[in-house]
């Protein structure tokens, strides 16, 4: 036998005893049949095993008697409420924009989208209380009731600004509705029990449990005062009401906090419209077909360095850039140039959140104002009036802001232009002209003087002139420091009051 011959019949003889042995190992470890010679059972079939299984429950009823009520007790109260929840259909009509690729054009067409969310009855007659964001844009509007029905509604009214609708079911003749009752959200604690009901994304009714994590939360300055609960919520949950133990609807469930804006999904941080906002808002709806908003007359302005450096102030707050004629602002004794810094013993740190909170105020309630005047701060009291719901009551005219304005100007008589120097002397304002009468011909105040400073602050430009003067000339002494060829000195004008508009 030639030598090539012998090595290649060794190293099969090799590949074959070690998978052989391999074979047998693992066989042996698995308790198979080992070439079908041994193990496992005698025919080849399955053996049957034997499990003993636990017939007792790790606790005994008469051990965990609170449990079994509780679970009991929440079970009632799901039953009982379930029937008011219901889920709320939408189309709505969006304008989007195509590509024609062969003519190479953009044109816009209507498509018709499908939304959907949840509500809450609240009414025997049928009224619906949902989110404003539901229905908006919305074409059709049907509600599935518990019982399967589903039935067009009406919108009656909406407040976007509460994010709040009121929506209308038709009843059968003599039908009267399952309804919940709104509880006090004033009455709301932290950790006390709470229950979300809705349509998460459009799975059909369903019902978490948790608590109530935090107060007062807000999302943006459209949205304050929120509560916040772990009790989960989804997308289609918008608009279901969030309950107490007793099934009182205590807030209606708004939005969700999530990372993920492409895919939304519950992280343990939802938030919901307090009960007591939301009822209020109901009420206008029903008895005057809209939302009613709160107004006290005035235009303000988010307060930035430039102002606190005008107006002597650091902190928070808002300036009072003006006060309509005979509005609740100026009854309450408000003027321009005030700075709100607390409404309703809560700080005021923006222009929109401080109009979004007033305009959320109740009518006719009486509001407390901290503001800082004249390097003092002064406790006013407001009366919030109704807004105008055909105007834009928050936002003044030029003319009537500045009418009081210009009679102080008129009264101190300077009327200045920028200055600018190629020397190294700092900028200021160079006066014009003076006006016969007034308090700085009075004072020997000259055309071509320079102006550089005002109570020790340099002047910028002559809008920042006519900014301090009249913030300060209104509620103090005034002093001006005057350049003439090469003497300086100080000039003080005295306080001047305000006049009050002639048109009053």
């Amino acid at each position: 036998m030639n030598e090539t011959i012998k090595r290649f019949l060794v190293l099969a003889a090799v590949f074959v005893t070690a998978f052989a042995s391999v074979h047998v190992y693992r066989a042996w470890r698995s308790g198979q049949p080992i070439f079908g010679l041994w193990g496992g059972s005698e025919d080849g079939q399955f053996a049957p095993e034997h499990a003993t299984l636990q017939a007792k429950p790790a606790m005994e009823p008469g051990e965990v008697p609170g449990l079994i009520r509780a679970n009991e007790e929440m079970v009632a109260l799901v039953e009982r409420v379930t029937p008011a929840v219901v889920s709320i259909d939408t189309e709505i009509l969006k304008r989007e924009r195509i590509l024609d690729p062969y003519r190479g054009r953009i044109y816009e067409r209507n498509r018709v989208t499908p939304g959907l969310g949840s509500g809450v009855i609240v009414s025997e007659e049928g009224h619906v209380i949902t989110n404003h964001h539901v229905i908006e844009g919305h074409q059709r509007i049907r509600v599935t009731l518990h019982d399967g029905r589903s039935l067009p509604a009406t919108l009656i009214s909406s407040d976007k600004l509460l994010d709040i609708a009121v929506l209308r079911v038709k009843a059968e003749d003599g039908e009267k509705f399952t309804a919940l009752k709104f509880g006090d959200s004033d009455q709301v604690r932290v950790g006390q029990l709470a229950i979300a009901v809705g349509n998460p994304f459009g799975l059909g009714e369903s019902v978490t449990v948790g608590r109530i994590s935090a107060r007062d939360r807000s999302l943006s300055d459209g949205q304050r005062d929120l509560f916040q609960t772990d009790a989960a919520i989804n997308p289609g949950n918008s608009g279901g009401p969030l309950l107490n133990h007793l099934g009182e609807i205590i807030a209606i469930n708004a939005s969700i906090y999530s990372e993920d804006q492409e895919n939304p999904g519950f992280q343990g941080i939802g938030f919901s419209i307090p009960s007591n906002d939301v009822e209020r808002t109901m009420r206008y709806i029903l008895d005057k077909g809209r939302p009613v908003h709160g107004y006290l007359g005035l235009e303000a302005r988010d307060l930035n360095n430039y102002f606190k450096s005008v107006l002597n102030y650091e902190g928070e707050g808002v300036v009072v850039w003006g006060v309509s004629p005979g509005s609740p602002a100026e009854k309450a004794g408000l003027e321009p140039y005030d700075i709100v810094s607390v409404y309703k013993g809560e700080p005021v740190r923006t222009t929109q959140g401080f109009l979004n909170r007033l305009q959320r105020s109740e009518v006719g309630s009486k509001v407390p104002l901290r503001v800082w005047r004249g390097n003092q701060f002064l406790e006013l009291t407001a009366e919030v009036g109704e807004a105008d719901p055909f105007g834009e009551p928050e936002q003044l005219a030029e003319s009537g802001r500045l009418a009081s304005d210009e009679a102080i100007l008129q009264t101190v008589g300077l009327i200045v232009r920028d200055f600018r120097s190629y020397s190294r002397m700092p900028r200021g304002v160079l006066v014009r002209q003076v006006l016969p009468g007034s308090i700085a011909a009075q004072k020997g105040i000259r055309p071509n003087d320079l102006i550089l400073d005002i109570n020790g602050v340099r002047i910028q430009s002559d809008q920042d002139f006519y900014l301090r003067i009249v913030a300060n000339a209104a509620v103090n002494e005034t002093k001006l420091r005057v350049i003439r060829g090469n003497s300086s000195w100080i000039v003080t004008f005295p306080a001047i009051p305000r006049i009050k508009d002639r048109t009053d």
